[in-house]
């Protein structure tokens, strides 16, 4: 594109704005226009649960930059409160139409960046409209928020929907003093990642006193004479509560792409090209709006996170500009704060390969270290699953849950996602150590140790979901103290230390599998019974796993547990 020309860009936030400020970086002869229908062009929606609970005290920390700060910085002309009802491709112009005085006009462009986001989806049921419910998207959605929560002395709050923005309205709600409820269809919070991972933060919840409605949905919603809402619930239920937060997830904002005759993809997402380029050459589109490709499945999908729409919002300044410049794709990488509990993922789930029909290619093994040297005070554990290729170990996806570091080994493990790396990778990788920071064997080591010993051969892995179908004798390798605390109801137990001596006890025609408290020792035993002919698998991830899955899944407990 020539210098000189003219750009406009439809929406801030991170998308928008970020491409209108690396657009003036590269040219300082365009003309970039930004036209934004809400009253802030660019703000920290990420920050909004936390500005409810008075963690961010002051509205202005929300505020990343103003339209002034466009105008004096970067010569970018802010429009706010204005909204592009229309595009006329062929004429290459918008119609713009202001607010506050409804003065419509036309403005042409050369190239057009559409980064109207997404909106906060509204079950459609009785009630949902009445006053006290509310989404979460904007500054003035959570003034009005707070704004409830002062002038009606809320004490009770149901949360509907156990994603990010619900997990994180949750916390700061509770931290407010209100008694807060979670309804949510699916049997767990935050549903994008694998069950078994999230038994740790039912119990986070629990202990901070918020109710969970699990598998179950709303039906409607009902105003009472006291000015409280009675949630109705699927399951014939009843809640009630003094105010309500609808987080049950957000749709993109495509009604102009789909007007102006622009491809709109299988989820519903305007489709883009690898260069964020829309199905006409002076068109993109960046941001939550847009489908993007999985990095890691190569299949279309929806990605509304702040890291990708600022990153395709510089990607598409830079092909205006004509720099050969392309977006890898989305992995999801995320982190969530609960309380005192982290949970981070990056790349697909199992549920969500297998939905895509390809967890038969894949493998996965559990582990539960500590996030830094045993021996430095205040050491708390981890629990972590990779997700590898079984056929050359490339590294998919991985999930963990725990206190401190448990963002820092996600955010390695999706740089190593991204450069494609393999678990020997990760097994050879050189992290920074000192005790109270980490260990000499970091947690992402060990990852890769344990599944590249799974690749090569060195140990065969059996998960506990396998346990039910199986006739293999269940060897329990922990110390006699541990076996009588819980143990699985037919396990045999023989101590790791006694294991040598004990050998003739064993069966040579069945298949064995070890297990202990989280997979270590009872590799050990493997490798010691392999090596004396015995065919063995070791249960990944130890009876810590197989509480975490019976948790999350709601089997009943073993006699002995």
């Amino acid at each position: 594109m020539k210098a000189g020309k003219r750009i406009i860009i439809i929406g801030g936030v991170a998308g928008g704005a970020s491409c209108a400020t690396r657009a003036r970086r590269l040219s300082e002869e365009a003309e970039i226009l930004l036209i934004e229908k809400g009253p802030y062009v660019s703000f920290a929606n990420c920050g909004l649960p936390y500005y409810v609970g008075n963690v961010i005290k002051r509205e202005e920390a929300l505020l990343v930059a103003t339209p002034e700060l466009f105008k004096k910085r970067f010569k970018i002309d802010v429009r706010v409160r204005s909204e592009v009802e229309a595009i006329d491709r062929k004429n290459c112009e918008v119609e713009i139409v202001e607010a506050e005085t409804g003065r419509r006009y036309r403005e042409k462009y050369d190239a057009l960046v559409l980064s109207p986001g997404a909106s906060p989806i509204k079950p459609p049921v009785p009630g949902v409209d009445l006053p006290g419910i509310f989404t979460v998207r904007n500054i003035p959605d959570i003034r009005e928020v707070k704004g409830w929560i002062k002038n009606y002395a809320v004490g009770r709050a149901m949360v509907v929907g156990g994603g990010f923005i619900g997990l994180e309205m949750t916390e700061n709600l509770a931290g407010l003093g209100i008694e807060v409820s979670i309804a949510e269809m699916q049997q767990q919070v935050m549903p994008l990642m694998d069950a078994e991972m999230i038994g740790p933060v039912h119990d986070e919840l629990g202990r901070h006193g918020v109710t969970l409605r699990l598998g179950d949905a709303v039906s409607g919603f009902d105003r009472l004479p006291d000015g409280s809402i009675s949630i109705r619930m699927l399951s014939g239920a009843k809640e009630m509560a003094d105010l309500v937060i609808l987080a049950v997830g957000v749709r993109p904002e495509t009604k102009l792409a789909r007007e102006s005759g622009l491809d709109i993809g299988e989820f519903g997402g305007i489709r883009v090209n690898e260069q964020m380029l829309t199905n006409d050459p002076k068109i993109w589109a960046v941001g939550d709006a847009v489908e993007v490709q999985d990095f890691v499945t190569g299949r279309w999908a929806l990605m509304p996170l702040a890291g990708p729409a600022n990153r395709q919002g510089r990607i598409a300044a830079d092909v205006i500009f004509g720099r050969d410049r392309t977006f890898r794709g989305g992995q999801g990488t995320m982190v969530c704060g609960v309380f005192g509990l982290r949970l981070a993922s990056t790349g697909p789930s199992e549920k969500a390969l297998n939905r895509a029909g390809l967890w038969e290619k894949c493998e996965k093994v559990y582990l539960h270290p500590l996030n830094h040297a045993t021996y430095f005070p205040g050491a708390k554990q981890m629990s972590l699953k990779l997700i590898f290729s079984k056929s050359d170990g490339r590294v998919v996806s991985a999930q963990a849950v725990g206190q401190d570091g448990v963002e820092k080994r996600i955010d390695v493990i999706s740089m190593a996602i991204q450069k494609n790396a393999t678990v020997f990778d990760l097994e050879e990788a050189e992290l920074s150590y000192a005790p109270q920071f980490g260990a000499a064997r970091d947690p992402v080591n060990m990852a890769g140790m344990i599944a590249a010993n799974v690749i090569r051969g060195d140990a065969r892995v059996a998960h506990w979901e396998e346990l039910g179908n199986s006739d293999a004798f269940i060897l329990d390798v922990r110390d006699s103290s541990e076996f009588r605390k819980g143990h699985v109801g037919n396990a045999v137990n023989v101590p790791l230390n006694d294991l040598r001596a004990r050998m003739e006890e064993l069966p040579k025609e069945r298949e064995i599998w070890t297990y202990c408290q989280v997979g270590q020792r009872s590799y050990y035993a493997s490798r010691v019974l392999s090596q004396h002919r015995f065919a063995v698998k070791n249960l990944s991830g130890g009876y810590k796993t197989h509480q975490l899955r019976n948790r999350a899944t709601g089997l009943k407990k073993t006699n002995d547990e």
